[in-house]
């Protein structure tokens, strides 16, 4: 094994630990802007890890350059969408859960 292979073996075995604690945290976590953290951080990491090992994989070619604009275009809409959720539901009424000791 090469170098490059051992470096893109980590970026996806990181990446896809990412992902995994990511929907662990959107299943375990209490309320739905905890959710929405969890998922929108695995989108990020996850994607960026995970697309990275890939473009490692592949070398200098046609696909790295099509792996580098779909993490562009994940980086541009993911937090834009998180953002645009969390919004919406604090619009909605949507109260986060707070610790009792803050309340009032």
């Amino acid at each position: 094994m090469t170098v490059l292979d051992v470096l893109s073996a980590a970026l996806l075995v990181g990446g896809s630990l990412a992902v995994i604690a990511g929907g662990v945290g959107v299943l375990r976590l209490p309320d739905l802007y905890t959710r929405l953290h969890a998922a929108g951080v695995t989108d990020t990491l996850g994607a960026l890890l995970i697309l990275s090992g890939l473009a490692v994989h592949a070398g200098w070619s046609i696909v790295t350059v099509k792996l580098v604009l779909t993490l562009l275009l994940l980086w541009a809409t993911s937090p834009v969408a998180s953002h645009a959720l969390a919004r919406a539901a604090k619009a909605g009424g949507i109260e986060p859960l707070l610790h009792e000791a803050r309340r009032g």
